[in-house]
């Protein structure tokens, strides 16, 4: 009588679990990347939360908030210069608006791309 294989090869659980490891590490990767993002986005809010209670708002006193928020948080990337400060219909608001790149292996990387406008006031 013969005997029949049961369960699953070697080779089956390398088929069965290869896209699992990969978007696994690619999470890994990209993890780094988001946490960056929490914290550009808690120093908008934080910014604009401060400034609320400003009567008079410059775009240099936004940009030097900002600045403060940055150093707080230990912001490296993006660049204070790439927050955009502008007033659109009497209200000042703060956009940051970049891309960031996760290397995968070999020539492969995850291209990540962030927008995040804050109003200042109410």
């Amino acid at each position: 009588m013969r005997a029949r294989q049961r369960g699953i090869t070697f080779l089956g659980w390398l088929v069965l679990l290869g896209p699992f490891a990969i978007v696994f590490y690619s999470a890994i990767r990209l993890a780094p990347i988001y946490l960056n993002y929490m914290k550009v986005t808690t120093s908008l809010e934080q910014a604009a939360h401060t400034l609320q209670s400003d009567q008079v708002l410059t775009q240099q006193s936004i940009q030097n908030a900002l600045a403060r928020q940055f150093d707080i948080e230990s912001l490296d990337y993006p660049k204070l210069s790439d927050i955009v400060v502008k007033r659109i219909d009497g209200q000042w608001t703060m956009e940051a608006n970049y891309e960031d790149v996760a290397p995968l292996f070999a020539g492969l990387s995850l291209l990540v791309k962030f927008d995040k406008v804050v109003p200042i006031g109410s």
